[in-house]
């Protein structure tokens, strides 16, 4: 992309005009590589926000460009260019994971929900949001509770506040899978089990019923309750690993005759 073309761009999408002044320092004539590169050094410090996100929209724009974008420190202080550059599919995967490392916690949120991120980009976003919920704040963990992808949603069903694992539990984009996980983590808490036993949705679902009837904090009541929906061969296996209680086994275990 020359630079005449660059400057085309900003004016179609900012409807303003962007002039590039000469690199301040010149080289001698090397071949069409060297000077495509020479023609780009130097127009990117002159670059405002608007016209540099407007540039970044472009999917065209060749990876030299954008490496000379992300070597302005003027330019690369604005939250929103790193994001769109970390998101450009021609950034180069070095340049990429090295800019995600310094975003914001909402912004790797949204930058791990944006459908057109290499999918293993966003999942190295969701890694390094993820290894933040400890040092974050309660607000931040109940909007990420909230908003966050299924990773983000998943791994706050274990945070120890109730508001935030029952946010997660309302995600749209959580997962039985996540749920039957968190089941089965040792550190489960009885709070935590009791929330799905109550879930409109959850507790429904066949695969978190018996995930509960494994996890030695589901009440006597709910147990039961789940039991009924489970053919007989099914739940004697299921109890035969459950860490419930043994009169609460044993109970069960005598539903289970009644149903014969």
């Amino acid at each position: 992309m020359s630079r005449e073309q660059i400057s085309n761009s900003i004016e179609e999408i900012s409807h303003k005009e962007v002039e590039f002044s000469p690199p301040a320092r010149g080289l001698a004539p090397a071949g069409d590589s060297l000077q495509h590169s020479e023609d780009e050094t130097g127009f990117a410090s002159e670059l405002t926000e608007d016209a540099t996100l407007a540039l970044l929209e472009r999917l065209d724009l060749p990876a030299e460009t954008i490496e000379d974008i992300a070597k302005n420190p003027a330019t690369t202080k604005s939250r929103k260019v790193r994001v769109a550059l970390a998101a450009h599919p021609h950034t180069p995967r070095h340049l990429a994971l090295r800019l995600i490392r310094q975003l914001y916690s909402f912004d790797l949120m949204q930058f791990a929900l944006n459908p057109a991120v290499a999918a293993d980009l966003k999942r190295f976003a969701d890694e390094l949001l993820i290894a933040r919920l400890d040092s974050i704040t309660l607000g931040e963990r109940l909007t990420l509770a909230r908003r966050g992808s299924t990773a983000t949603a998943a791994a706050l069903l274990i945070d120890e506040e109730m508001p935030v694992f029952q946010a997660a539990l309302d995600n749209a984009r959580l997962t039985e899978a996540a749920i039957v996980k968190a089941l089965t983590r040792a550190v489960t808490s009885a709070a935590f089990v009791e929330a799905i036993c109550r879930h409109a949705k959850w507790s429904m679902r066949r695969e978190v019923q018996i995930a509960l009837l494994r996890n030695r904090h589901t009440p006597l009541a709910r147990a039961v309750e789940f039991a009924r929906f489970l053919p007989a061969p099914l739940l004697r296996d299921v109890l035969h690993v459950s860490r419930l209680p043994e009169r609460i086994k044993e109970q069960l275990r005598q539903e289970m005759k009644l149903k014969k």
